[in-house]
């Protein structure tokens, strides 16, 4: 099943921008070739304000920017207690994307301040200390390979960039220029993915094979008007266009395919996803539907 939908601008930086009142809502995920079942709904950020990013740090632990009084802060969400806490605040600067390293408690997470100053910065578990990643590196949007090597996009004149960059020896790489904004990492392979803005101005998946010479890879278009997905697993991808879910399968047919509706949900125009390790749970955000 093909969709379209209108174009949308791209979102490439949160300066001026007005932030929509959106929710994380977390489900319980069953995956089948039948389609896709979620259960077990949860709020889990329950504020008026801006919640959004979501990340898993495990699969009992979710990270998001979220409104704190005003402020975006990171939000830590233990899913078995039920209980949201603020992994760290107080900083003079709003908090986006925040990403736990693989193998480490560190979390990352993009800084904006009131200047329009947007940069990469590490937050050290356990206390308030945090410090800049690659001085002077506009960070928009990230995800990790391991520890020190992250596929980001930065912001450009024209839009965005794709930079392969070593948290450890600083050095940063230009691959691409004119992308989009979702970065991910594969799960269970040596591949990352992120969108170019292809010649009809819509959006292009690529896979990037980064143990061997960064060599990439097409593997299809995003539907016109979309920007975020995530990967259910090793070979299928998901994401969303207002209350209905889509799935895709690099070992199956090739077209996003209709796998859940959840209209009845009481929210509206999912944009972000994120799922847990495991595959067994899955973060979802969008705007409560008032009617």
């Amino acid at each position: 099943m093909k969709i379209y939908l209108s174009v949308l601008s791209m979102l490439v930086s949160f300066t001026g921008v007005s932030q929509p009142s959106t929710e994380v809502y977390l489900f319980d995920i069953s995956s089948s070739a039948e389609g896709i079942s979620l259960m077990n709904m949860r709020n889990i950020s329950s504020d008026p304000g801006y919640d959004n990013q979501p990340s898993f740090a495990s699969n009992d632990r979710i990270l998001f920017a979220a409104n704190n009084h005003g402020q975006t802060d990171i939000a830590d969400f233990n899913i078995s207690l039920n209980k949201k806490g603020w992994f760290h605040k107080g900083s003079a600067s709003s908090q986006y994307s925040p990403q736990k390293l693989p193998s480490s408690q560190t979390v990352l997470s993009v800084h904006l301040d009131s200047t329009g100053y947007q940069r990469l910065y590490t937050h050290s578990p356990g206390n308030a200390t945090f410090e800049e990643t690659i001085p002077n590196l506009r960070v928009a949007y990230f995800a990790m390979f391991n520890d020190h090597l992250m596929l980001a996009t930065v912001l450009a004149d024209d839009g965005m960039d794709l930079i392969m960059s070593n948290l450890n020896t600083k050095k940063t790489d230009t691959l691409l220029r004119g992308v989009g904004r979702s970065v991910h990492k594969v799960p269970n392979t040596p591949s990352m993915s992120y969108t170019v803005v292809n010649e009809e101005g819509n959006l292009d998946i690529y896979l990037l094979d980064v143990e061997d010479n960064a060599t990439s890879y097409f593997i299809c278009q995003l539907p016109i008007g979309i920007q975020d997905y995530a990967w259910l697993n090793d070979h299928q991808m998901i994401l969303a266009s207002d209350t209905k879910l889509y799935r895709y399968d690099t070992l199956d047919r090739p077209e996003w395919t209709e796998v859940a509706s959840l209209d009845k949900m009481g929210f509206k125009d999912i944009s972000r996803i994120a799922v847990s390790p495991d595959g067994k749970k899955i973060a979802l955000v969008a705007l409560p539907d008032s009617e």
